[in-house]
Parts: C-alpha cells; sequence; structure tokens
C-alpha cells in the first residue's frame, strides 16, 4: 500500500461520513424542534470542545496532514462556522482540497522530516510515518468520535455504520 492510499481515502472517507452525520442532526433538530444552536453548542463535558469546533479540527487535521507530510503550504481555514450548513461547506470544501493531493506527492513522505506547532512557541518533529500514526489520525478521529458521540449523546439516530460512511 502506498503512503497515499494510507492517508487521503481515510481522511475522505470520515469527512464524508461527518457530512452525512450533520444532515441527520440538522433533520433531528427539525423533526424535534430543537434549536440548531443547541446540537451545534453541545459538549460532551463542560471542559470539552463544543460539536461546531470538533468538525473544524477534523478538517484542520485532514488538510494539514496532507499538507505537512508532502511540504505543501498548510491552508489557513479560520473557525468562523456557526450552523450545519456551513459545517457541511466546510467538510465539502476539505474534501476537495484533500482530493487536489497526488500519490506522487506522498512518495517518500513516511521518511520525511514533519514539522508542526505543539503548543505556544513549540514545534515538533517527527517522521512522517510517525507523525500520521501517532499524531495526525490519532487526533483527527478522536475529534471525528467526539462529534459522533455528542450527537447520539443527543438523541441523533446514527450508529458505527454512520461514524464509517457505510449507510
Amino acid at each position: 500500500m502506498s503512503f497515499y492510499d494510507a492517508c487521503v481515502p481515510a481522511y475522505l472517507q470520515i469527512l464524508g461520513s461527518l457530512s452525512a452525520i450533520l444532515a441527520k442532526a440538522e433533520a433531528h433538530c427539525a423533526a424535534k424542534k430543537i434549536q440548531p444552536e443547541v446540537l451545534l453548542g453541545a459538549r460532551l463535558y463542560p471542559d470539552m470542545l463544543p460539536l461546531t469546533s470538533q468538525i473544524q479540527t477534523v478538517c484542520d487535521f485532514a488538510a494539514k496532514g496532507c499538507a505537512r507530510l508532502t511540504h505543501s503550504e498548510v491552508p489557513s481555514t479560520p473557525a468562523t462556522e456557526k450552523s450545519f450548513a456551513e459545517l457541511r461547506q466546510r467538510l465539502a470544501n476539505t474534501i476537495d482540497y484533500v482530493k487536489t493531493y497526488k500519490p506522487e506527492q506522498f512518495d517518500g513522505a513516511d521518511q520525511r522530516d514533519v514539522s508542526f506547532p505543539a503548543g505556544p512557541d513549540k514545534t515538533m518533529t517527527m517522521k512522517g510515518q510517525q507523525f500520521l500514526s501517532h499524531f495526525s489520525f490519532p487526533n483527527f478521529y478522536f475529534h471525528a468520535a467526539i462529534a459522533h458521540g455528542i450527537l447520539r449523546h443527543n438523541g441523533v439516530e446514527i450508529g458505527k455504520r454512520d461514524f464509517l460512511g457505510v449507510n
């Protein structure tokens, strides 16, 4: 399996599934007469990020992960979304961005040095394989799973198949 095949399809699968999950969440709000802001601001615990930020963070880990692994310019994506439609548009934009990457851009990426911010005024550097498996993917999947958990906890009828994008 190429490094491209290990990265890009995995990012695209979950980005697509989150878009479908958000559509179900919006329909849930309409059917149950719940203000969308209630779900968009929902958290699993008070010190955790709300749903909106979880989706924004998932998008950032996918886009910036690809950019860092290929030594491309890291995109700047301000977190300004406040509605389901805006979050789905951010997911769509991220999907389009990730799809621009070509397999040859990932040639040798597993052995490249990848530097990334690790807090205020701190940078970490790892080899691409380590960056993907120990930093980018774990963070990407964590925030995707938390977004799913927030919605499931709030009554949206979704399950594992929705998370995997196979419904």
